[in-house]
């Protein structure tokens, strides 16, 4: 497994590409805005997405989900289902600290303590 942290949004909250060597196949990891950056450095590496992974719920951690999973149609696993807060207030975020407008989403699958992920090939 490789892996690249790029920082997004005005709060530089770290962005993590990582891939499988193997298929070269991979996941953004809270993809929370500047989109067309994080685009450019998944052409850069060579991989190609499959998924996106959420950690939580926080404005700069989700707020390219929507966009990102309509735009590329990707599916998106996590957060905790705890989080679905968070993510219902996302436009009010938005607002409240000045981000640019971000659609709420619901992830295709909730993650719980215990599950496990696939990138490619790998587990986690």
């Amino acid at each position: 497994m490789k892996f690249l942290i790029i920082p997004v949004t005005p709060y530089q909250q770290n962005c993590s590409l990582i891939w499988c060597e193997e298929t070269m196949r991979g996941a953004l990891v809270d993809p929370g805005g500047d989109l067309d950056e994080l685009l450019t450095a998944v052409a850069e590496q060579g991989v190609t997405l499959e998924k996106i992974l959420c950690t939580h719920g926080h404005l700069d951690h989700v707020g390219g989900v929507a966009a990102l999973a309509r735009q590329q149609h990707l599916p998106i696993e996590g957060p905790q289902r705890e989080d679905s807060f968070w993510i219902d207030k996302l436009a009010e975020q938005c607002r409240m600290f000045g981000f640019p407008p971000t659609d709420s989403f619901t992830p295709d699958r909730w993650l719980e303590d215990g599950d496990t992920v696939t990138v490619g090939n790998q587990t986690l």
